[in-house]
């Protein structure tokens, strides 16, 4: 058994119904967007324990839109298989930051935004490309529909030997303003769900003022595994702290050379480190592997080339959407048993770690 999903409107009943059996009142906040059949899409947010808890633990999910299926799951069992919690320590669950990837099986949102490049701080410039990405923009994002035969993976992997995979990582996933059809774009300004979290939040959050805030993502690294990335230089005092409370092996800063990531513009660990610097708030980006980097990014180009410029709607573009979905959201029991177990155990060490 897992508490996986098969879509977002199952998903969030089970959530609603989760935290209302636990006598957790659930806050919506509604998106203007509509999903799939004119559903209504909404961030909701259950809040368990004491109200003025100075610890609090804080789990989010989707804001990778088709990834919240996985962070849906852990906050299922979170909900539905409940322990107690520690003395002085409040858990609050946000469900789907991006209610609209989750539903149509997209990344990004309404307005092909990638919500976890887009959460840009105050006086920061909705602009500019990393190096390297307006060379490799042809082969990102055609501006023709997809073709029988895709030459796709042998010009990215040519691309790969030319300039190196971390050099092409940052190039490509570092987080773009200028191609608003392009894949990584952060925006032309906040999206409604930036909008909401910054009204929202704040009450949200409370009077607490030790805070760590995990936000679940899929499709990178080693199939099953995680890594937690964090806004902290290898060996940093606070750095060693996050490693020895949830395993070095495990914790890595967002950067391109030395470990799996890169470095990111528009982060929503960034940005809410930065809102609540008044208080020690710690933002884990707990990373779930599926299948090797070069696929993820080949079915994020199939899909965004078939969202902007072939048929949305059909067999054709149902079929598009449940790939990408097997990328992020593997209907495979083990792996869905192995991450949701995994999860859940970053949660529990994130609520008993000491202040």
């Amino acid at each position: 058994m897992t508490h996986f999903s098969p879509d977002y409107t199952s998903a969030r009943a089970r959530f609603r119904a989760g935290a209302q059996a636990l006598g957790a009142p659930v806050e919506s906040r509604t998106l203007s967007a509509r999903g799939p059949g004119g559903t209504t899409l909404s961030i909701d947010a259950a809040s368990i324990g004491p109200a003025d808890a100075s610890r609090l633990v804080v789990v989010s999910s989707g804001t990778h839109g088709v990834e919240g299926l996985l962070g849906s799951a852990v906050q299922a069992a979170l909900l539905e298989e409940a322990q107690p919690l520690p003395a002085d320590t409040r858990l609050l669950l946000i469900h789907a930051i991006n209610p609209f990837g989750m539903a149509w099986d997209r990344r990004v949102n309404e307005d092909n935004v990638d919500q976890n490049r887009n959460f840009l701080r105050e006086g920061e410039a909705y602009e500019g490309s990393p190096d390297g990405y307006a060379a490799l923009d042809g082969l990102l994002n055609p501006t023709t529909p997809s073709r029988r035969i895709s030459l796709f993976l042998p010009r990215a992997g040519l691309a790969i030997a030319q300039h190196g995979m971390a050099a092409l990582k940052q190039a490509v996933a570092a987080g773009q303003y200028d191609y608003p059809k392009g894949l990584f774009f952060g925006g032309s300004g906040p999206t409604e769900s930036h909008r909401i979290l910054a009204r929202a939040l704040p009450e949200w959050v409370g009077s607490a003022t030790w805070v760590r805030h995990i936000d679940f993502h899929s499709g990178l690294g080693t199939r099953g595994d995680f890594k937690l990335f964090v806004d902290h230089p290898w060996g940093s005092e606070r750095y060693q702290q996050l490693a020895a409370a949830h395993g070095a092996e495990h914790v890595e800063p967002w950067e391109p050379e030395e470990g799996l990531s890169y470095t990111i513009r528009g982060g929503l660990g960034t940005w809410c480190q930065d809102r609540f610097a008044d208080r020690d708030y710690e933002v884990l980006a707990a990373e779930f592997g599926t299948v090797p980097v070069l696929q993820v990014i080949a079915g994020l180009h199939h899909e965004n080339r078939s969202w902007q410029h072939g048929v949305r709607h059909g067999p054709r573009a149902l079929a598009t959407r449940r790939r990408l979905r097997q990328i992020f959201a593997p209907d495979d029991r083990e792996w869905q048993q192995t991450v949701e177990r995994r999860g859940v155990r970053i949660v529990s060490r994130a609520l008993h770690a000491e202040a």
